[in-house]
């Protein structure tokens, strides 16, 4: 017989213009997404607008503005640097244009073989399903298309992107996002799944999500019923600062924990929000205690409305710095940078090794003690056997891993042989008729 485990009982304290809400209304998440919060008279109803924000919420243009009411109570009123506040509520800052502001900063548009559907790398596609969310981060990486009504993707969509799948044997991996896969209704996202889980290459299936986190009262036992149906089925959330973390969230994670799906959590460093190292400290300790593995810490991208949110690298390597050696393994995120025009994620890392030579790697840990790993010198490249693994096709999207196979020697840029052929003469014959210049002078 198991004991069961401990969860936390209690519940958000309400603002008092949700006092005399009974608890099966605002445990409703219809009820939660009827009552968001979108203009500025009723977001001072609870908080203390400054200028700035009237300012913002004020703007015409202004990226969608949809706040749940739980997420509300989550807002300091009288502080505007609240951490949550600062995610949620628009300030007239996000207007300002920066250097090498972008519309659409990761290219997702110029890598999309059907809409909606973007195939950046070899064996997994980003499946964008909708474009609505349960309320809308002020630095969204689709402020393009997310919160526009018009700009969803519908039935035809799906159909499309599904076929794609069909016909594309080397992915093995999709991951659905938008918008937020959890706001659509569950029959829709019920069909995409099981259309999905029936392509006999897709392996792995994961959801990309910020619901838990807007919008915990989504998670009921029928949605958790319906998607552990489809295992192996995982989930990301997105959590940014410990005051996210309710004990709302924590029965919203265990119910998909216990479901068996494996959770993890992405982060993008946020001046203001979350960019000191104990902030994010505390974060990854809050998200393990949930099952929640801390999976990214994003650099911000260079998007359109988030420059005010925009921090150094520097001031990311120095959170790795405080994180590694200093707590558990599986609660350091990846560093990443997802490299704007569409280069994908590239993980950042602080400088641990220091040297290396033939034999010999120097490193330094956290503490700055310095060491000598001496490797083997008799050590050849492994050649494939009956016990080797089959490649999977990776079509034109071999990179460095294709040198170090040895199947290329360069990677060379477009054009690169154009602009390097300054002559039509070969060097050899360049060098013959040098030759008796090079006689003169001897």
């Amino acid at each position: 017989m198991t004991t069961p485990y401990h969860l936390p009982t209690g519940r958000t304290p309400r603002p008092a213009r949700w006092a005399d809400v009974p608890d099966e209304q605002w445990d409703d998440w219809r009820w939660q997404l009827a009552h968001r919060l979108n203009s500025a008279d009723e977001l001072a109803a609870i908080i203390r607008l400054t200028d700035e924000e009237l300012a913002g919420l004020n703007a015409p243009n202004k990226f969608r503005v949809d706040i749940t009411p739980y997420f509300a109570s989550l807002i300091d009123p009288d502080d505007p640097s609240c951490p949550v506040r600062l995610q949620v509520v628009p300030r007239a800052r996000e207007l300002e244009a920066f250097e090498s502001m972008m519309e659409d900063s990761l290219a997702e548009d110029a890598h999309s073989p059907v809409p909606g559907l973007v195939h950046r790398y070899p064996d997994r596609v980003l499946m964008l399903v909708t474009t609505q969310c349960a309320s809308y981060c002020r630095y969204c990486t689709r402020s393009r298309i997310v919160g526009d009504p018009h700009a969803t993707f519908s039935r035809h969509h799906h159909d499309l992107q599904v076929e794609y799948l069909r016909k594309t044997p080397q992915v093995r991996d999709v991951l659905l996002s938008g918008g937020d896969p959890l706001i659509l209704p569950q029959k829709v996202l019920e069909d995409l799944l099981r259309r999905l889980r029936a392509i006999p290459h897709i392996e792995i299936i994961r959801i990309g999500t910020r619901v838990p986190v807007f919008l915990p009262q989504r998670i009921t036992d029928e949605l958790v019923g319906m998607l552990r149906q489809f295992h192996p089925l995982w989930m990301n959330i997105h959590v940014n600062h410990p005051k996210e973390i309710t004990p709302e969230l924590a029965r919203a994670c265990a119910k998909l924990a216990d479901a068996g799906i494996p959770l993890g959590n992405q982060s993008v460093l946020l001046a203001g929000v979350n960019d000191h190292p104990d902030t994010i400290k505390k974060l990854c300790h809050e998200l393990v205690k949930m099952r929640v593995r801390p999976y990214y810490l994003y650099q911000c991208d260079l998007v359109a409305g988030s420059g005010h949110f925009r921090t150094t690298i520097a001031a990311g390597l120095e959170i790795m710095e405080a994180l590694r050696g200093h707590t558990s393994g599986y609660a350091i995120p990846v560093y990443a940078v997802d490299l704007p025009g569409g280069g994908g994620k590239v993980p950042v890392l602080p400088n641990y090794l220091i040297s290396q030579a033939h034999g010999r790697a120097v490193f330094r840990n956290f503490e700055g003690y310095i060491a000598t790993y001496t490797e083997p010198t008799d050590y050849q490249r492994p050649k494939r056997t009956q016990w080797t693994a089959e490649p999977r096709p990776e079509p034109n999207q071999r990179g460095v891993a294709g040198l170090l196979a040895g199947e290329d020697m360069t990677i060379q840029p477009a054009g690169w042989e154009v602009r390097h052929q300054v002559a039509d003469t070969p060097i050899s014959d360049l060098a013959a008729d040098a030759q008796p210049e090079a006689d003169q002078l001897t």
